[in-house]
């Protein structure tokens, strides 16, 4: 992982535990987004990661799932406050606000925010290069499709989802600036994240224009995306965790996004009294993102995707092929 602290003006600073902290006295937490730890996709791979260091260190956690906006605040407050944690991981972009509020409060409590950026002295935020590992997921879309044509369905409209998109779009016009790229967001309110019912529709939507091969970024509104393309004998492409395992034969590949990663490090690195705040930047190169490939799609994904998508990945990693982000497209 590299530490990037140009980005905001504290550059990076270490919370002062002294020396290892005991077992005992160690307290870390965690906060799921909306959608709950157990969605198949974000959350669930946060949830893995605090898991993991759970099971390694025998040290258990304290955690909360969020139903309503208003809860944010309130449940970062609750676990550096009552709750006595030493680090407090908040999964989402959505705590960016509340975040902002809360850190200066509790200066002695090291925070990590996922997805999002808060410049505060006591916060780590974690950002990933999505658009890269969409990138390697549009060149195997590109190359699974049959009729030139391939669909996107995202959650809430904003620019982190953008960015999921604009990656994929590069990876296809990789292969082929041909093929057609459908895409749909589901909504602009937290509600889009976990509306399987919603994703089904706009999946089945894009297969009916000819679409046979269809990416989501849309948390647990993506299940239905992949249920959809089940039933219709298309292809469906999973995002953040590896969802390979839920329609067998009709998931193409996932973009891993490392989130587990990500709250495993700050649980240790906290533990460990050699926590670096600032700004990570996690990519391809940092093994940040990337894509799945195991024995539930073993039969979809031929030795020819393989080869492209592990060509343009060393590419990427090396600096030889640029995968433009939705942000910089804005500029």
């Amino acid at each position: 992982m590299r530490i990037v602290t140009a980005a905001i003006g504290f550059g990076a600073a270490v919370i002062g535990w002294a020396g290892v902290a005991a077992a005992q006295d160690f307290q870390p937490a965690i906060i799921f987004d909306m959608g709950g730890k157990f969605d198949k996709s974000f959350n669930e791979a946060a949830y893995r990661g605090a898991e993991r260091f759970k099971d390694e260190h025998g040290i258990d956690y304290l955690e909360f799932e969020i139903t309503n906006e208003s809860q944010r605040e309130q449940a970062l407050a609750r676990m550096a406050g009552r709750g006595g944690a030493d680090v407090v991981v908040a999964v989402g972009f959505g705590f960016t606000s509340p975040l902002e509020e809360i850190a200066p409060e509790y200066p002695d409590t090291a925070f990590t925010i996922i997805d999002s950026v808060v410049e505060a002295p006591n916060v780590r935020s974690v950002v990933f290069e999505e658009h890269q590992g969409s990138f390697l997921v549009g060149i195997a879309a590109a190359m699974a499709s049959e009729t030139d044509t391939v669909g996107f369905v995202g959650g809430m409209d904003i620019p982190l989802i953008r960015n999921f998109l604009h990656g994929y779009r590069q990876g296809v016009a990789h292969v082929d600036d041909d093929v057609t790229v459908l895409a749909n967001m589901t909504g602009d309110t937290p509600a889009a994240w976990n509306d399987p019912t919603k994703g089904a529709e706009l999946a089945q939507s894009q297969f009916d224009r000819g679409a046979d091969v269809v990416y989501h970024a849309a948390g647990g509104t993506g299940l239905g995306v992949l249920q959809a393309a089940a039933d219709s004998g298309k292809l469906g492409i999973g995002v953040d965790s590896n969802q390979n395992h839920l329609h067998p034969g009709h998931v193409l590949t996932s973009m891993l996004k490392r989130v587990d990663v990500a709250v495993y490090d700050a649980f240790t690195d906290a533990m460990m009294g050699d926590m670096a705040m600032g700004t990570l930047e996690l990519g391809l190169a940092e093994n940040g993102v990337d894509y799945a490939l195991d024995e539930h799609n073993e039969d979809l994904m031929t030795p020819e995707m393989i080869a492209a998508i592990e060509q343009a990945k060393e590419a990427i990693i090396a600096g030889e092929l640029a995968v433009e982000s939705y942000y910089e497209s804005q500029e």
